[in-house]
């Protein structure tokens, strides 16, 4: 049974603070950003609507209804309507349907230069590559959307609510009908009038998008802009901007300016009440990222001490809810440095400890994050004991890993885990040991990398190469592998991989487990004709041995050529490396250049997307970059052994059995400290 998570206060269900209005028939919420309203895929848990429907039973209400009249998108934050009650939905959907609610965003945006400070916005948006939409302007909308026009900008309330009203009453019957439907389909009917489906406004050169704007500040180059759509498309704000030339900040399929978030933000909604009819008004205040980007001032995250830094690790919890919630996983990252607003330290969570790691500079050296400030608001997040790593700039380079001033054994702030604790991942288990050296025992990185190694690898042969601890390999297991070798030069790694292999019931004599160099090993397989269907390829950026040293900089693709060339036909290589120098298409490139020195047929290459607890740095590519490489039949000028061949002098047994001779006793770390990623 996988023991409860700890620190459960760090991922409730919905947070009260969040619900700006509640009564009988309605309830409001201030969604945030990062949240999707609707679940994206049927077993996500972590949307506004299945997160606050548990909220909702926890209080008691066993139905816990949610009429859904409208949706924001994951990354815009601000004002969010459901009803709690089937009664108010008709005369809550005849005025979405009837666009009789108004609704205002603030924008934060870049270039505004002379531009008139009021404007309206008229474009026909039609689908562009990548989910993307595009607008095209009406003809002699221009000076609208200049902002001339005196009749635009002295438009008040009144004569918008008179127009709206007028067109309510032009559509009366069509909004009866579809009152009809989304009483009975309050969901569909919800994402049609996002989609802005049906109506004589969509024709087929497009959607009719209107959108009135109004400056609310400038500050030199940068402005916040009040938004009211008149209409209801997809991304319609989003689009419309970027085709005045006023793609909104922090969104990059527009064009945005760099920026933390998407800077969108839902700040009032207005409708009548469905129970009394009366004018009702709910406001959400606009979020601190928005004057942050306006002043253009570098912020220091640690300035405001303590409870400055517990509140942006409170935030960055909140972003891991779907992995907490999971119910089967016990570990995971809670903090990943610039991704998360805290740079320069991760935060790593193992059951009920926390490993604060310190990355690149010394303490009290400019840029160092404050220790003591860091810790202190790590242990009041809840946790039992919290341990420190401290990695230098230069962490490849240590010694002797499991220096006290590096890597203290014992927890700096709180209770001490057991020396060897079990945590759960995907529902697996795994030894770690938070006190001894740099490492734990896991990778947490590399947790969706293991999910999928688990799906691919029934009835495959397996490989682990540089396995460290075998987590691969024990997800290779638990996914049906008939056999599996596991190779690592550590001898400590290799005893810990049998362990973990060991807890879940692996087949010793199946499952085999090498302490040997992998590029010595590598050969010696090729020449004994040995292959396998599924291989892993995690090498550390650096590694050195008493006869060798690794840099995934210039040695990866020689590595790669020699990983397949032991493929077997329709074989797959998982490859990775988390070095800050190789670019995603340079590594990429290197692994097609040792397919061909292989002589494989790559027939697909994917990229593998980072789990969703380590963030990347705005701009920059992801730490971690995974490729899954498949091949097909092995061409004509395949340099390797075909299966079968006599196995050289010290190759591997068949079955993956250690070499004759091979080197034993070496107490080199199988890989030197990941700095930054792990």
């Amino acid at each position: 049974m996988i023991p409860r998570l700890s620190l459960p206060e760090l991922f409730p269900d919905f947070h009260p603070e969040w619900i700006l209005a509640e009564d009988a028939d309605l309830i409001v919420v201030d969604k945030p950003a990062g949240l999707s309203t609707h679940a994206p895929e049927a077993d996500r848990i972590d949307d506004v609507v299945t997160r606050l429907r548990a909220f909702l039973r926890g209080r008691g209400d066993a139905e816990a209804y949610l009429g859904i009249h409208q949706r924001l998108d994951r990354d815009t934050s601000g004002v969010l309507l459901f009803t709690r009650r089937r009664e108010a939905n008709a005369a809550v959907a005849r005025q979405f349907e009837g666009r009789t609610v108004q609704k205002t965003y603030v924008a934060a945006v870049s270039g505004f230069g002379d531009r008139a400070p009021r404007g309206t916005l008229r474009h026909r948006l039609v689908p562009a590559p990548g989910g993307a939409m595009r607008a095209i302007a009406e003809v002699g909308a221009g000076r609208e959307d200049r902002g001339a026009g005196r009749e635009d900008r002295g438009a008040g309330r009144e004569d918008r609510g008179a127009g709206r009203e007028d067109r309510g009453a032009r559509r009366e019957d069509r909004g009866a009908r579809r009152e009809d439907r989304g009483a009975r389909r309050g969901d569909r009917g919800a994402r049609r009038e996002d989609r802005g489906a049906g109506g004589p406004e969509r024709a087929a050169s497009g959607a009719l998008a209107i959108t009135r704007y109004r400056l609310l500040e400038r500050r030199g180059d940068r402005a916040l802009l009040e938004l009211r759509p008149e209409t209801g498309r997809t991304h319609q704000l989003r689009v419309q901007l970027a085709a005045i030339g006023l793609p909104i900040a922090g969104d990059p399929l527009y064009g945005g300016a760099d920026a933390p978030r998407l800077l969108l933000h839902a700040a009032e909604l207005r409708l009548d009440h469905p129970a009394t009819g009366a004018a009702a008004t709910f406001r959400s205040q606009l979020p601190a990222a928005f004057e942050a980007w306006l002043a253009d001032a570098p912020a220091d995250p640690y300035a405001g001490g303590v409870a400055a830094v517990e509140r942006a690790m409170r935030e960055a919890a909140e972003r891991r809810y779907a992995v907490a919630r999971a119910g089967d996983t016990t570990a995971f990252r809670l903090v990943h440095g610039v991704g998360d607003g805290l740079p320069s330290i991760s935060v790593d969570l193992y059951g009920e400890h926390l490993v604060v790691a310190l990355f690149g500079t010394g303490e009290g050296e400019p840029g160092a994050p404050p220790r003591d400030v860091v810790l202190d608001a790590a242990h009041r997040l809840g946790a039992r004991g919290v341990y420190l790593k401290v990695r230098p700039k230069h962490a490849s380079v240590i010694v002797d890993a499991r220096r006290e001033e590096f890597a203290p054994r014992h927890a700096v702030r709180g209770e001490s885990a057991p020396e060897e604790l079990t945590i759960f991942e995907h529902g697996l288990p795994y030894k770690v040991r938070l006190g001894d050296g740099l490492s734990t025992g896991i990778f947490l990185d590399q947790r969706e990398n293991r999910r999928r190694v688990r799906e691919l690898a029934r009835g495959a042969r397996v490989l682990n190469l540089f396995a460290y601890t075998g987590a691969f390999t024990v997800a290779a297991v638990a996914g049906g592998a008939r056999e599996s070798v596991t190779v690592d030069v550590s001898r400590g790694a290799v005893a810990w991989a049998r362990e973990n292999l060991d807890a879940i019931g692996a087949d010793a004599a199946a499952h085999v487990v090498v302490e040997a160099d992998v590029f010595p090993w590598l050969k010696a397989a090729a020449q004994a004709g040995q292959r396998f269907d599924l291989i892993v390829l995690d090498p550390p950026s650096f590694a050195t041995t008493k006869k060798s040293r690794f840099s995934a900089a210039s040695d990866f693709g020689a590595l790669a050529a020699l990983a397949f060339r032991l493929l077997a036909p329709g074989g797959r290589l998982l490859a990775c490396t988390n070095h800050r120098g190789i670019a995603r298409a340079k590594f990429r490139r290197h692994l097609h250049e040792a397919a061909r020195e292989a002589g494989c047929d790559v027939v697909q290459m994917k990229d593998l997307p980072d789990p969703v607890d380590f963030p990347s740095e705005l701009g920059m590519e992801p730490h971690l970059k995974s490729v899954l490489a498949t091949v097909g039949a092995p061409a004509a000028k395949a340099g390797a052994s075909p299966k079968g061949a006599p196995a050289a002098k010290g190759a591997p047994a068949a079955k993956g059995a250690p070499a004759r001779g091979a080197r034993r006793g070496t107490a080199a770390p199988a890989r030197a400290p990941r700095r930054g990623a792990r």
